[in-house]
């Protein structure tokens, strides 16, 4: 019976973590760029639960949406997917 409660309680425990990572309260439009080829992007900030602020770059008429900088590898096709990588990264 004890290995029983034992396993529910790392198993709530779990799932409780996940609940508690940060999550995007707000995004926000920052400004237009281009990069030095000439490639037009728009820059965004994510604010996330956890307080912390961080940015998203569109790309492609807003379908590419990349967590951080013009230097970004990690994109995504949706702009709230993009948002929910840069708080867990946060």
């Amino acid at each position: 019976m004890k290995f029983i409660k034992v396993a529910a309680f790392a198993a709530l425990a779990t799932v409780s973590a996940g609940s508690f990572a940060a999550k995007p309260t707000s995004i926000v439009f920052d400004a237009n760029n281009e990069t030095a080829d000439g490639t037009p992007f728009a820059t965004y900030y994510v604010k996330c639960s956890n307080g912390k602020k961080q940015e998203l770059t569109a790309w492609d008429g807003r379908k590419k949406w990349c967590v951080g900088d013009a230097t970004s590898e990690d994109c995504q096709k949706k702009q709230i997917k993009a948002a929910k990588a840069a708080c867990k990264a946060a």
